[in-house]
C-alpha cells in the first residue's frame, strides 16, 4: 500500500535553523520537495493564490511531486458552504495550474459549523468528477449515518484527524485515505510518540486495501515535530509492510 507522507505547509520560519539551515528562503520549496514527495498547502485556505503561482510551484518541484490543497476559508468559514458554485469554480480553476501534480483537496469545516447535509451535498457536487476530495468535520453533529452515506456515495474521503489521540468519527468512505496529525502527546509538545505512530500504522494497514493510496500530513509544525514525526512514521509503516514515500534523513529532522 503506498502511503504518501508530508507536512501541512513548508513555509515555516521556525524551521529555518532546523530543516532549512543554510538554504535561502526562495529555495525552501525545492529543498522540501527533494525530501518529501507530497505537501499539503494551507496557503490557499488563507489566501487563494493565482493560477500562475500554482504553475510556478509545479515547475519548481520534481516530476513525482504531489500537492494537496486546502479549500479556501471563504467557502468553508465565511460562506459556511452556502452558494458554493462560484467559490468552487474559482478554486478548481486556479488549482489547474498544478497539472498532474495536483493531489487531493481538503474541505476543512469550522468547529462551529453544525451538520447541514444540503449544503454539504451541494458543495461536493460542484467539484469535478474524478477529483479526490476529503472532508474534515469538527462538530459532533456530523457523526451520522446520513453524512457517512453522502461521502461514500461520492467517493469522498472522511479526513481522519488526530488531536491528542482523540479521533471521532472513524469511517472509511472511499477507496483512498486522508489523515492529518494535529497535536501529539509526546515531549516536546506537539510531537507524537513512537507507540502512537505504530498504532496508526496498524490502523492504516487494517483499514485500507493493499492497492489504496493513503495521504498523511503532519500539521504539528512547532519544534520541528512534523518533520521528525514524518520520518518516524515512515519507519513504522515499513515495519507493517506498507510503502511510505520519501522522508528526510535523521540528521535533517532535529527537534528541540
Amino acid at each position: 500500500m503506498p502511503v504518501f507522507i508530508g507536512t501541512s505547509g513548508w513555509q515555516y520560519r521556525r524551521w529555518r535553523d532546523r530543516f532549512y539551515r543554510g538554504v535561502t528562503q526562495n529555495l525552501w520549496l525545492e529543498h522540501y520537495a527533494a525530501r518529501f514527495e507530497t505537501v499539503e498547502s494551507n496557503n490557499a485556505f488563507y489566501r487563494l493564490p493565482e493560477r500562475s503561482t500554482f504553475e510556478a510551484w509545479a515547475e519548481r518541484t520534481p516530476t513525482d511531486s504531489m500537492m494537496a490543497v486546502k479549500v479556501s476559508r471563504y467557502l468553508t468559514h465565511i460562506k459556511r458552504l452556502a452558494e458554493p458554485a462560484e467559490p468552487v469554480e474559482r478554486f478548481v480553476g486556479r488549482l489547474a495550474g498544478l497539472g498532474t501534480k495536483l493531489g487531493p483537496v481538503l474541505l476543512q469545516l469550522p468547529p462551529t459549523l453544525q451538520a447541514d447535509t444540503g449544503r454539504l451535498e451541494d458543495t461536493l457536487d460542484r467539484f469535478p468528477a474524478g477529483m479526490r476530495v476529503a472532508v474534515e468535520v469538527r462538530h459532533p453533529s456530523w457523526d451520522t449515518d446520513t453524512v457517512r452515506t453522502i461521502l461514500a456515495d461520492r467517493k469522498v474521503a472522511l479526513c481522519l484527524a488526530d488531536r491528542r489521540g482523540a479521533l471521532e468519527p472513524l469511517w472509511r468512505t472511499a477507496a483512498w485515505g486522508y489523515i492529518r496529525f494535529h497535536d501529539g502527546r509526546a515531549h516536546p509538545r506537539p510531537c507524537y510518540g513512537r507507540t502512537a505512530l505504530a498504532s496508526w500504522a496498524d490502523r492504516i494497514a487494517d483499514t485500507w486495501d493493499a492497492a489504496a493510496d493513503v495521504f498523511v500530513y503532519f500539521n504539528n509544525d512547532p519544534q520541528g515535530c512534523a518533520i521528525r514525526d514524518a520520518r518516524l512514521f515512515a519507519r513504522a509503516l515499513a515495519r507493517v509492510g506498507l510503502h511510505p514515500s520519501r522522508v528526510p534523513r535523521p540528521s535533517e529532522t532535529p527537534v528541540s
